[in-house]
């Protein structure tokens, strides 16, 4: 059964893919992935990096999930069938009989019951990155072992896109009652992949569950992702030691494997919801002054870098705060009249250094706090000629990324090279960051604006797909025009996958699709 009726964004977003020429899989063979990073924990609900996902994502099943071939359509994972009452305030899922743990316990309504209090109100020494998601549910019922009903107190546009997150992997309600730390630790899960091993800086290993509960998946005998850098997975895929790297390559890499490897290689370009730019410490002067934000953000030449810097890096697209193309996005001519969005390149400058000397700091100089990966450098870069344009003079901080993560998050930074990719469009996802700093940690810029407060919290209750649309229009320019953080450039995805790696679609977020149940290799 599908949903009784379609929510916010879900429905105008449908696509569906281009029919591929029919083929029969062949089960059976080892998949060999690299993954850029080791995972930083086992438990979903406090990851946050596609590296751990990466891993994670075979060994676990989710109530609802993403369909690869028409994202972003939402299919049942362990939920069978669902329905939405008139009044939108609950949701009654019907599970799958039958769907078994890796131990051999049965999965019933008590697991995925222990599994949604774990995440909207996680015990004390657990961590739910995600618990805002949840935050209007009131109450969780089990009527039977296959029944379970989620009562919200409010509507909730983006409620379904919520239960079909990569990162709601469900959990024993038995172990978590023993120990509501055991996922950090230990990989029991109900998915198309038992756990085999990790051995951390090296690999992790998984094989077939045989007990699964779709009987014809999943294909593969096993699977085996390899922890390397990214140097060493250009050149692993140069060399045909691996089959396949799910997150994406720039262009000279894309061109490297191509040189080695010709068309035993499938490079599939696309969208990604990854998006690079800038951020301001608003606690800190002079960026307490909107006139200073403005002007730097006025000094960027978007349009005329995004050629440049897609030779160069992944950062290929203008765009404003949802990804370019998709349903409630700010596209192309919706932006020109935003600060930092005139083709007036010479005209912005102007205005910038207007402002700046309005401000009292016609002679600005600041640290720019960075990451030392790419696309950060180059982005840094790039920005810091910008704003030398119209007299300023940038001090570049490049850290690892502990140290980046560590500052951004405790403010000790003036502006930040930053970066959000997400595991879906819906702006409840794309722009809760956005919310004022006393209502999420996620707003490193550090301000409090009840405006934005207002229309995330009246796009979230829109279940009329136009309201919904204009809200989001009306929140992005908002948050554009305060210059809180300046939109950068946006992403685009090129994983590549070796020519017998069958059954696998690149979607516009490499969080999802990731739990290789449908992956075949061609002999």
């Amino acid at each position: 059964m599908k949903p009784t009726r379609c929510l916010g964004a879900l429905c105008a977003l449908a696509m569906v893919a281009a029919p591929a020429a029919a083929e029969t899989p062949v089960r059976g063979g080892t998949l060999i992935y690299a993954v850029n990073g080791d995972t930083s924990t086992y438990d979903c609900h406090a990851a946050s990096s596609f590296s751990n996902i990466h891993y994670l994502a075979p060994h676990f099943s989710l109530l609802l999930r993403f369909d690869a071939e028409t994202y972003p359509r939402i299919v049942g994972d362990v939920a069978e069938s669902w329905t939405l009452s008139e009044d939108g305030l609950a949701y009654t899922f019907r599970l799958r009989d039958g769907v078994l743990f890796h131990d051999g316990s049965k999965l019933t309504s008590r697991d995925v019951h222990a599994t949604y209090e774990r995440l909207r109100n996680p015990p004390p020494g657990v961590v739910s990155v995600r618990q805002g998601l949840f935050e209007d549910i009131t109450a969780i019922e089990t009527p039977d072992e296959r029944t379970i009903v989620f009562r919200i107190g409010r509507p909730n546009a983006g409620m379904l896109s919520n239960f079909a997150s990569p990162w709601n992997c469900l959990y024993s309600a038995a172990k978590l009652a023993a120990d509501p730390s055991f996922p950090a630790r230990n990989i029991l899960g109900t998915g198309p992949f038992r756990f085999v091993e990790h051995v951390a800086g090296s690999h992790w290993i998984g094989k077939r569950f045989e007990n699964y509960f779709d009987k014809s998946l999943p294909y593969l005998d096993g699977f085996r992702a390899v922890t390397m850098t990214n140097t060493a997975i250009v050149n692993s895929m140069s060399g045909g030691q691996i089959m396949a790297e799910f997150r994406g390559f720039s262009p000279s890499e894309v061109a490297r494997v191509k040189s080695s490897r010709g068309d035993q290689v499938n490079f599939s370009e696309g969208g990604w919801l990854a998006h690079f730019f800038f951020s301001f410490n608003t606690q800190k002067k002079p960026f307490d002054d909107i006139r200073v934000r403005k002007a730097l953000t006025l000094a960027v030449d978007r349009w005329g870098g995004a050629g440049p810097m897609s030779r160069i890096t992944f950062l290929k697209t203008v765009g404003g705060l949802m990804r370019p193309g998709s349903a409630m996005a700010l596209n192309g001519e919706d932006l020109v009249d935003l600060p930092g969005f005139s083709r007036d390149i010479a005209a912005s400058r102007a205005e910038a250094r207007r402002l700046l000397a309005e401000a009292g700091v016609p002679n600005l100089s600041f640290k720019l706090t960075n990451r030392v990966t790419v696309p950060f450098v180059p982005l840094g870069l790039f920005l810091i000629d910008q704003w030398r344009q119209i007299g300023v003079t940038v001090e570049h901080a490049q850290l690892e990324t502990g140290q980046w993560l560590a500052v951004r998050q405790s403010g000790n930074y003036e502006v930040c090279v930053d970066s959000q990719a997400e595991w879906n469009d819906d702006p409840s996802v794309q722009l809760g960051r956005y919310v004022s700093f006393d209502r999420t940690e996620n707003n490193i810029s550090r301000y409090v604006d009840r405006t934005v407060d207002e229309l995330y919290a009246r796009q979230k209750e829109a279940l009329d797909l136009k309201e919904r649309t204009r809200l989001v229009h009306d929140i992005q320019r908002h948050l554009v025009a305060q210059v809180y953080s300046a939109p950068g450039l946006w992403a685009a995805r090129n994983a590549a996958v070796d020519r017998k790696v069958r059954g696998w679609v690149a979607l516009p977020s490499h969080m999802l699709n990731q739990d290789l149940r449908e992956i075949w290799l061609k002999p």
